[in-house]
């Protein structure tokens, strides 16, 4: 049998994936019976769509492959705690369990902020386990706004080296 690990080094090769075409690095899979039914990475600053989350990807995504909207007996894996959203979908399609390794406290909905997985006025909760290859998952983030700030930096710097010279002429 796979391990929680395993699946989330999938995971995070999607993540990497939405970093290397300059999307925040988030990835998500979806198995069922062992088998990686779906896998997606953040495509929002490509698309321009908001909804375009990994998670939300891969959900409609393993629909498409079940051809079914219930993903009963399905695992998602997530590099990142699901944000509001993308909670309402793993809940809306019936997800029954939830992976993730780095929690969001600005903004998850697993757990950080609030909990709409295992929120029982719903019809549907979800297992959620946390922590699988946090750091590994945290590390990903931080590097990728670390280089964004760097870069910000740097065009900022160009930017008054630049009215610096146009205003000695």
């Amino acid at each position: 049998m796979l391990t929680d690990q395993f699946y989330m080094k999938i995971a995070i090769e999607e993540a990497k994936k939405a970093a290397n075409i300059g999307e925040v690095p988030i990835g998500a899979i979806i198995v069922r019976d062992g088998e990686v039914i779906s896998r997606a990475h953040n495509l929002r600053e490509s698309t321009q769509n908001p909804t375009a989350h990994a998670e939300h990807i891969a959900i409609q995504k393993a629909s498409q492959y079940l051809k079914s909207w219930r993903l009963e007996g399905c695992k998602l894996y997530i590099t990142l705690e699901p944000c509001v959203m993308c909670s309402g979908s793993i809940v809306m399609s019936r997800i029954p369990e939830v992976i993730y390794g780095a929690k969001d406290p600005k903004g998850g909905c697993a757990g950080s902020l609030m909990d709409l997985l295992q929120e029982s006025r719903f019809n549907h909760r979800a297992n959620v386990k946390t922590g699988i290859l946090e750091e590994e998952c945290s590390e990903l983030l931080k590097v990728f706004f670390k280089d964004i700030r760097q870069k910000k930096k740097l065009i900022r710097t160009e930017d008054n080296t630049n009215n610096e010279t146009f205003g000695r002429i």
